[in-house]
């Protein structure tokens, strides 16, 4: 596709299929290719629009300071330039779905559904500090020092163990992000209270996690869904925080579910 600008850089961002628009935005542990176990068949039904979000690939970082609301105003800048339609559907996960329901905050009337995978109102106590020392990992020994801890935030240990080739190339691509953009979003993520706006969401809501997510668990999720008018909420059963990676068809399952 032509080059898409947004303030003024060039995205690394690809589109594939037609029929009804559907933005995916991915975690902070991954980077636009996490999504390849569900896009040829999503890709059957729906125009698919899959950008590197800032900091990895060839997107450009943004400009410090960075918080989630920042992303969040960049994919909304990015939809204008790709012109996508009022009908289209955002799905975020991880790291994404915190921009996708930012976005929808602060943008929801250019687009209509809104799907959240696998993430929260904001991180407790508990959840911050591990992505502060992430990010002092990162600072210290390069995208290197993030890579293990990565994977074990990502995906259940018995998973890990099964699939050494999935481990392996998604160590690989989160390895390329850039570590001081991978820095800023961790605090960003930390620094992140999303509760007080969450009722002033009007796009039609799912919330889905997996079961197994000790990143961004279920009970914290449900609060999520809870506090968004109407929102559905589902979980997937032997799933850690990544479903389009380990249970891609139930992923699509429940998005052609919440679709029809």
């Amino acid at each position: 596709m032509p080059d898409v600008m947004v303030n003024g850089k060039t995205v690394d961002v690809v589109r594939h299929g037609s029929g009804r628009d559907l933005l995916l935005l991915h975690s902070l542990l991954a980077d636009r290719t996490s999504f390849h176990w569900v896009v040829p068949e999503l890709s059957k039904r729906y125009r698919v629009t899959l950008p590197n979000l800032p900091g990895y690939g060839a997107t450009p970082a943004l400009a410090p300071p960075v918080a989630i609301e920042d992303y969040a105003d960049w994919v909304a800048k990015l939809m204008r330039a790709l012109q996508l339609p009022a009908s289209t559907t955002v799905l975020g996960n991880g790291f994404g779905g915190f921009i996708a329901t930012a976005l929808a905050v602060r943008h929801g009337a250019h687009f209509d559904q809104l799907i959240v995978a696998d993430a929260l109102p904001g991180f407790p106590p508990a959840g911050k500090a591990p992505l502060r020392g992430l990010a002092a990992r990162v600072a210290q020994e390069g995208m290197v020092g993030a890579l293990d801890v990565a994977i074990r935030r990502m995906f259940p240990e018995d998973f890990i163990t099964a699939h050494p080739e999935i481990i392996d190339e998604r160590k690989q691509a989160l390895a390329s992000a850039d570590p001081v953009a991978f820095q800023h979003a961790c605090h960003a993520l930390a620094d992140l209270d999303l509760q007080p706006v969450l009722g002033t969401i009007r796009n039609t809501t799912l919330v889905l996690v997996g079961a197994d997510d000790q990143t961004t668990p279920p009970a914290i999720a449900r609060q999520l869904a809870a506090s968004i008018a109407g929102a559905r909420y589902a979980e997937i059963a032997g799933c850690g925080h990544c479903p389009q990676i380990q249970k891609p068809q139930e992923l699509i399952a429940l998005i052609d579910g919440f679709l029809a």
